[in-house]
């Protein structure tokens, strides 16, 4: 690759996505990286080889710069940023429900922005990253932006007004099957099995059924039924589950957290 570029605030994700790059192909004389704390900068230089340098000296020097700071952060960022960003630079925001519109009006005239929302299985080389352009960022730059979240997982590009739904339905997506899966667990343990045999086989079914959503073509509701055998074990906890609106609530779950994320792109969400 020769494209120079530089992950800010690189935490968990910002890491992961280094990483990923170097695997997938860019040097790491080619990326830089930034970090609040010195002991955090020296720690990914030892790492990955690649260069810690200062907010301001990654403007300069990159030709993309990846924002990976909290939304809440982004401000301030976008403070110290301004003055050392040329119009040519591609920004790449991983901030939750911050609009393309708030980089625009902060950075020079003309700069092309991507906003992405990736989840943390980018730890585990799993994330799914929902992309969107812009008004200045060209297919080019979506595509430069692909290649670059590639290397974690899987990438979708949305028109940015679907951003709020994607986020709340995949970047916050694995907590809610982390919340299955406990909840799960817990009803193993009162069932009458240790909690260490309960995670294994509710993590097991997770990872099955996962992959057979993804491999098999087939649509949820046939899987289910597959495994749905009348007047059996399974319609009789389904049952349960309507009966307790199960349904209804992971809708207003979700609603919520889109609702959440519409609140942070008007900046009510301090």
């Amino acid at each position: 690759m020769t494209q120079k570029v530089a992950v800010l605030g690189t935490g968990k994700i910002g890491e992961a996505l280094l990483s990923g790059m170097i695997r997938g192909g860019w040097a790491p004389s080619d990326l830089l990286v930034t970090a609040r704390r010195q002991e955090r900068a020296d720690q990914l230089r030892t790492r990955y080889g690649v260069e810690a340098v200062s907010n301001a000296e990654a403007a300069k020097a990159a030709d993309t710069l990846i924002l990976t700071v909290k939304p809440q952060d982004m401000g301030a960022l976008l403070t110290e940023l301004a003055p050392h960003v040329p119009a040519d630079r591609l920004v790449i925001s991983g901030a939750a429900g911050i609009p393309t519109a708030y980089f625009e009006e902060r950075l020079a005239p003309d700069t092309p922005v991507v906003r992405v929302m990736t989840n943390t299985p980018a730890l585990v080389d799993e994330a799914m990253s929902v992309i969107s352009a812009g008004t200045h960022a060209t297919g080019a730059h979506l595509t430069l932006a692909e290649e670059i979240f590639a290397t974690v997982g899987k990438t979708l590009r949305v028109p940015e007004s679907q951003q709020d739904a994607a986020t709340a339905l995949s970047g916050s997506g694995p907590a809610y099957f982390y919340f299955l899966v406990e909840a799960m667990t817990d009803a193993g343990i009162l069932l009458g099995l240790p909690r260490d045999k309960a995670h294994d086989l509710i993590v097991q079914a997770a990872i099955g059924a996962a992959v057979m959503l993804r491999d098999s073509g087939e649509h949820p509701v046939k899987l289910r039924e597959n495994v749905t055998s009348p007047a059996g074990t399974t319609i009789n906890a389904i049952r349960e589950l309507e009966n307790h609106g199960v349904r209804a609530a992971l809708i207003a779950a979700l609603e919520a957290a889109r609702d959440r994320s519409r609140e942070l792109a008007t900046g009510n969400g301090n």
